[in-house]
């Protein structure tokens, strides 16, 4: 591995250890559910009603005073209705109209429990309408719900208050999916509502569904666009989190490190937006308490523009990229914006095709592996190549140190100056490993946020989407965590192993470092940074390790190494002729050769016209 390689890979460590600190396992919380009694459902899309222990009636004087006009919906029995489709079965309660709960059926927790994405135990939120007697909460008043209670058809919850007046609350839960649909409509009370903004507070503590608190604790947070479409975000870490959004927002997204919780406003806006994330180090029941506190104007529902949307389901780019909201796609982070087309455009799109034949998700990144190893081919084989160069040149190099000692400075400008007159370029050998630097990246910025690769196991790792632990410590140790992952291990010495297949073939460049020294430890400081990473990401590191090592040993037999030295030979007496062509990196290293050799002369120069004392 010569010199610029190691350069590159300084690069990439450099962003590891950076994304390291921007990312140990307590028991979960289990999700509390109301013992109900389910009447039986009459038919494939009909809804259960359930009734739960009522409420009691409040003093007509008081809810006068509390609710005014309202009043006469500030008393009733609290009832579930249950409408579920294959993907989300969706809980709501008379008392507020709301949805109380969320269930995703095709998901469980990271210890096999069923996946309450909402629950109104660790959910609660606030809708206040202004009104001339002060504010009313619509979550303390109670619906009866009317019409349909089916999937892909409209549930009306409905607050009669008398003389014509009525508010109504609609949802459409989609025959298939996770978006649900809301409107929020009124009627006669222009006279009973005041003038500003309707108010929705959501609380939300978050629960733990992946087995890393702390990374699931820096993976939380609330995205949000804007009206000019800007996508904003609050920090991903383990601290308490606060933004007042300064545009009208179109929608926000309570992000868990691989579900939504998200809000969308259809024809409207929100304004006076604040959103908080809280991290409290003593909880290890809740990930972060979420809290985003919004407001929409009255006269978008009053107009009939009281259109809304939530979606309740996974943060999956193929799910989210379809017709959710504007910008949605961007709730899976796909890496700097430089690197997120050959995710979008690459990856994710060959990792979905592999999937439609492939079951086994570590064969599928074996796969994958060899699918982009193979890409890069020509890449690999011009590095190769320039590589077996520097070999051919390795008895003048050898040569060169012997003439000029130790000295480092004199050595480089020795060598440039045999590559000038061979015409080789130091870069050549360079330009393929950092056109391969992308991949790397990408794939390190996008593992961790594949939602295809949560729960799925190969060979000893339950879960590719986070780390296995062969090896539990029950102690942490610093840098290192609790834990010993056998494919960061496996990476590691496939690391170590590739170095040393380098470093034989490669020269020892001049300098006042070990470059071949640092090759071997650069694989054991990434064995710590990566040591909590997906075990996915580390399988193919591991396996891109095995990949390279055979795809070069193939290679070699193809590369003859007599013929290359008659071509240097060749390039030499053309050069030194004047009749080769100088490539501008040839030209600009002769200049720097002249450049050098004048600084060094300088010096000894101006001790020769010293007079002698």
């Amino acid at each position: 591995m010569d010199r610029n390689q190691l350069i590159g890979l300084l690069l990439i460590l450099a962003l590891f250890v950076g994304y390291q600190y921007l990312m140990p396992k307590p028991p979960p919380t289990p999700t509390t559910q109301q013992a109900k009694t389910t009447k039986p459902a009459s038919g494939s899309n009909a809804a259960s009603i359930t009734v739960t222990a009522g409420n009691q009636p409040a003093d007509s004087v008081a809810a006068k005073a509390q609710f005014g006009a309202f009043a006469a919906a500030a008393t009733g029995q609290e009832r579930d209705v249950v409408v579920e489709n294959p993907e989300v079965k969706v809980t709501f309660s008379t008392l507020g109209g709301q949805v109380k709960e969320v269930l995703l059926k095709k998901f469980k927790t990271y210890n096999g429990k069923p996946l309450v994405l909402i629950d109104a135990k660790t959910s609660q939120s606030a809708l206040e309408l202004p009104t001339r007697t002060g504010k009313v909460d619509l979550h303390k008043l109670y619906f009866q719900p009317t019409g349909a209670t089916g999937v892909g058809q409209p549930i009306t919850f409905r607050a009669d208050l008398g003389n014509g007046q009525s508010i109504e609350q609609v949802y459409t839960v989609p025959t298939a999916g996770y978006v649900v649909d809301y409107q929020l409509k009124t009627a006669g009370l222009d006279n009973a509502l005041g003038n500003g903004d309707v108010h929705l507070i959501w609380m939300d503590r978050m629960q733990q569904y992946e087995n890393d608190l702390s990374n699931n604790r820096r993976a939380a947070t609330i995205n949000y666009l804007t009206n000019d479409e800007s996508f904003e975000h609050l920090p991903e870490n383990e601290s308490s989190n606060e933004v007042v959004a300064e545009k009208p927002v179109k929608w926000f997204a309570i992000k868990h490190k691989y579900f939504l919780s998200a809000f969308i406003a259809k024809n409207s806006e929100m304004t006076k937006v604040s959103f908080k994330t809280l991290t409290d180090a003593a909880d290890s029941s809740t990930v972060k308490t979420a809290i985003a506190d919004v407001s929409f104007p009255l006269a978008d529902v009053k107009a009939g523009k009281g259109n809304f949307r939530y979606y309740y389901g996974p943060n999956d780019f193929q799910e989210i990229k379809a017709d959710v909201a504007p910008e949605f796609d961007r709730n899976v982070y796909l890496g700097y914006s430089i690197l997120k087309p050959i995710n979008q455009y690459f990856f994710i799109p060959v990792f979905n095709f592999l999937e439609k034949y492939i079951t086994n998700y570590g064969i599928l990144i074996l796969c994958l592996v060899i699918f982009v190893k193979t890409l890069l081919t020509p890449l690999t084989y011009k590095a190769y190549t320039s590589q077996a160069k520097m070999r051919v040149l390795m008895p003048e190099m050898a040569a060169i140190k012997e003439r000029v000692g130790d000295d480092a400075t004199k050595q480089q400008q020795e060598q440039m100056k045999l590559y000038s007159e061979v015409g080789v370029s130091p870069l050549s050998g360079c330009v393929p490993v950092l056109a391969t630097m992308p991949i790397l990246f990408s794939l390190f910025q996008l593992f961790p946020n594949l939602i295809e690769l949560r729960q799925k196991s190969f060979l000893w790792a339950p879960d590719l989407s986070t780390y296995d632990s062969f090896i539990k410590f029950g102690f942490n140790i610093p840098f290192l965590g609790d834990h010993l992952s056998l494919f960061t291990v496996m990476m590691t010495i496939s690391s170590i192993a590739y170095a040393h297949y380098n470093n034989q073939t490669t020269p020892q460049q001049p300098g006042p470092v070990n470059m071949k020294a640092l090759s071997y430890i650069f694989p054991v400081m990434f064995m710590f940074v990566l040591n909590s990473f997906p075990a996915g990401l580390t399988w193919y590191y591991f396996v891109s390790n095995v990949v390279t090592i055979a795809q070069q040993l193939a290679i070699r037999g193809f590369v003859d190494e007599a013929k290359i030295k008659a071509v240097l030979d060749e390039n030499r007496v053309k050069i030194a002729a004047g009749g080769g062509k100088k490539s501008k990196f040839q030209e600009m290293l002769q200049k720097q050769l002249a450049a050098a050799e004048e600084a060094r002369k300088l010096p000894n120069d101006t001790a020769k016209k010293r007079p002698k004392k």
